[in-house]
């Protein structure tokens, strides 16, 4: 039986490789420079550089279960994601951090349903989403709300980090929530002073915030206002 995945990287080394094999060794050469920071969910229908339109040493990757920051509690420990985070923020130095929850997210909806007990790790790290769940019947739109309610969390804990929280304050890294919406093609993003997801088609950003001088639950509460008229409680 042949080996598909085999063929796939013999197709990379043999005709893909070569015409990008110059900017490879710029970059192994000059080192990795990347100004962006993307933290998005593992989901495989979401593809950060299709997405972005960028290429290799453009963005620094951060992939997990619904997209999801741990908190900064000054602890150490195998914290991947955390890990991950400092060392964009303080040896790459990053401009920007994105975080990117998608539509149709199956972190988000395990929120709502029974996890396989044999996944303890799973289990444990859905936690950090479930401050952004909600009290209500599952439904497309409370899923989508839930979905968005999720990357406003991230960023506000993105900013219990003390390296992004000073860099973000001198104005030299900027924060950045998005909702890729995958049967449109589309990416709305977080608007901090109005506190909803805007398309980018019509956005006059590319996402800001939160930050201290907008409280949390406030946001929540304008995300939460444009669905509430379609949303049952439970």
């Amino acid at each position: 039986m042949p080996d598909e995945l085999l063929e796939r990287i013999r197709r990379f080394h043999d005709h893909t490789f070569p015409g990008v094999q110059e900017q490879f060794q710029m970059l192994i050469e000059q080192g990795q420079h990347p100004s962006i920071l993307f933290i998005g969910c593992s989901d495989s229908r979401l593809v950060p550089y299709l997405l972005t339109g960028t290429g290799p040493g453009d963005l620094f990757l951060i992939r997990n279960v619904g997209a999801f920051v741990p908190p900064y509690d000054g602890s150490a420990g195998y914290h991947g994601t955390s890990a991950a985070i400092e060392f964009a923020v303080l040896n790459l130095q990053v401009s920007r951090i994105v975080v990117c929850g998608h539509s149709h997210c199956g972190g988000i909806r395990a929120l709502y349903e029974e996890v396989n007990p044999l996944a303890k790790n799973l289990i444990a790290w859905l936690e950090l989403g479930r401050e952004a769940a909600l009290p209500v019947q599952v439904s497309s739109e409370a899923l989508r709300r839930t979905e968005q309610r999720a990357v406003v969390l991230q960023l506000e804990r993105l900013m219990g980090y003390p390296m992004v929280h000073s860099q973000v304050a001198a104005g030299q890294l900027t924060l950045h929530g998005w909702h890729y919406v995958i049967e449109d093609g589309e990416v709305h993003v977080f608007d901090v002073s109005s506190g909803q997801f805007i398309p980018a088609s019509v956005a006059s950003h590319s996402g800001n915030g939160p930050y201290a001088e907008h409280p949390f639950d406030p946001l929540f509460n304008e995300i939460d206002a444009a669905y509430k008229p379609r949303l049952t409680p439970s």
